[in-house]
C-alpha cells in the first residue's frame, strides 16, 4: 500500500499535487473552525485561550480555496 501511494505522488500532475494540498488545508480548517466553536461554547467566560482560531479559519479557507480553484482546471484537462 505504502508503494503504491509512493508511486502516485511521484507520478502527480501538478495540478493533483495543489488538489491535495488544497484539500489538506480546508481540512485544517474545518478542524480550526470545529475549535473556535468549542471555545465558544466554554463553561468559564475568562478563559479565552491564545489561539486565535477565526483567524487561522479565514486562512486555511482561503489557500485552500485558492489551491483547489487553481488545481481544477488542469485536472479537468487531464
Amino acid at each position: 500500500m505504502r508503494a503504491a501511494m509512493h508511486d502516485f505522488l511521484t507520478f502527480a500532475s501538478d495540478a493533483d499535487l495543489l488538489a491535495m494540498w488544497g484539500a489538506a488545508f480546508l481540512l485544517l480548517a474545518g478542524f480550526t473552525l470545529m475549535m473556535d466553536r468549542r471555545r465558544q461554547k466554554r463553561a468559564r467566560i475568562d478563559g479565552v485561550g491564545w489561539v486565535p482560531w477565526t483567524g487561522l479559519f479565514l486562512t486555511c479557507v482561503v489557500v485552500g480555496g485558492g489551491l483547489l480553484a487553481v488545481a481544477v482546471p488542469g485536472i479537468i484537462r487531464g
